[in-house]
């Protein structure tokens, strides 16, 4: 596996410099994230980008992400014009050696959580839904943690008509559409497309959702066979379904060569409804076994892209919810454990 750490760019407040201090660091996930959403990303851009990770020894071989525009999820009539620029984009990271895009097919809100800053009993804080508090957000009226200054409330309305006529399957066969017009150009390019599971992964203010499950996982790969078709396995995201069986996937997904990408984070169920709130990564701090997820990786020899997902701010730090430096380490350094110890026993067991 390569262990990367997701940096938001020159104005992160986490540094090149401090990331790269992470044990077994191969370099970081990132992006061009002021070019507007549906937009060709200018060359010269990127190569400063890719300039300041190497120049710290960083490696910037996963782009998380270049954001698909809601006409292609909804299929508007400008569909095709953000597609070929999707397409630009993909043919552009590739010339500066990006192997895997992170992606997802979200409409409208690509995550959702109920507070930002949830109090933990060891004094962390972490980002957390409350099924409750869900239940009392008025749908006419949104104000969400985190989203609040996305959109005009006109641009919220608007987008949510649009899609309260869209069925499963009408969002299902856009999908499709869009990756049989881009898995041929990463087929030539050897870019690896990995959508990221709907997060949380249930339907939201009557929005469908198609990256759910493992049923859902099929359909999309039976659709779309080329193994340039493949998951970002967030093991937050998926796990935040008691239905889903994290172990299970993993392996199955993993045997057919379609993890390309890990995002590694821990929840912990916190009532008997959908209720979760963000932990430590390690295994025992919440309800996911993340120790079996990468002994099913290893065992069906993942070579794969790793970072550690959301952290909780600890030891004081106040940064960017899910995404400080302190937490995110020691999950970098509990990943790394996993896998050394797995892949040392699966050596000496051949």
């Amino acid at each position: 596996m390569k262990l990367t750490f997701r940096w938001y760019g020159k104005n992160d407040s986490i540094s090149l410099n401090y990331i790269r201090q992470i044990p077994n660091m191969s370099g970081v996930v990132t992006a061009l994230y002021d070019v507007p959403v549906g937009e060709a990303w200018k060359e010269q851009s990127l190569i400063e980008l890719k300039k300041l990770c190497n120049e710290n020894g960083l490696e910037m071989e996963v782009i998380e992400s270049i954001p698909v525009h809601e006409e292609i999820k909804y299929g508007g009539p400008n569909r095709d014009y953000y597609i070929e620029n999707y397409i630009k984009n993909i043919e552009l990271v590739a010339r500066h050696g990006v192997k895997c895009i992170c992606y997802n097919f979200m409409p409208v809100f690509d995550w959702l959580r109920t507070n930002m800053h949830h109090q933990n009993e060891d004094g962390s804080n972490s980002l957390s839904y409350s099924y409750e508090e869900f239940k009392k957000v008025d749908p006419n009226n949104l104000h969400l943690p985190g989203w609040d200054e996305s959109y005009t409330k006109d641009e919220l309305n608007n987008l949510l008509k649009i899609y309260q006529k869209m069925s499963h399957e009408d969002l299902f066969n856009n999908l499709v559409y869009f990756l049989n017009k881009i898995i041929p150009v990463c087929e030539k390019c050897n870019v690896n497309m990995a959508i990221h599971p709907d997060d949380p992964p249930w339907d939201i203010f009557n929005l469908p959702r198609i990256v759910s499950n493992e049923q859902d996982l099929d359909k999309m790969f039976n659709a779309v066979p080329s193994k340039r078709n493949g998951l970002t396995l967030c093991t937050g995201s998926f796990g935040a379904s008691k239905n889903n069986d994290l172990v299970h996937m993993a392996n199955k997904y993993s045997s057919q060569g379609r993890v390309h990408f890990l995002h590694m984070r821990n929840i912990l169920y916190t009532d008997d409804h959908d209720s979760f709130c963000e932990v430590g990564h390690c295994s025992s701090s919440g309800s996911i076994n993340m120790a079996k997820i990468v002994e099913a990786l290893v065992n069906n020899n993942f070579d794969g892209y790793v970072r550690p997902d959301h952290g909780r701010n600890i030891f004081g730090e106040d940064g960017k919810p899910g995404y400080g430096l302190y937490d995110r380490a020691l999950g970098a350094n509990y990943i790394n454990g996993l896998f050394e110890a797995f892949e040392y026993t699966k050596k000496k067991g051949e």
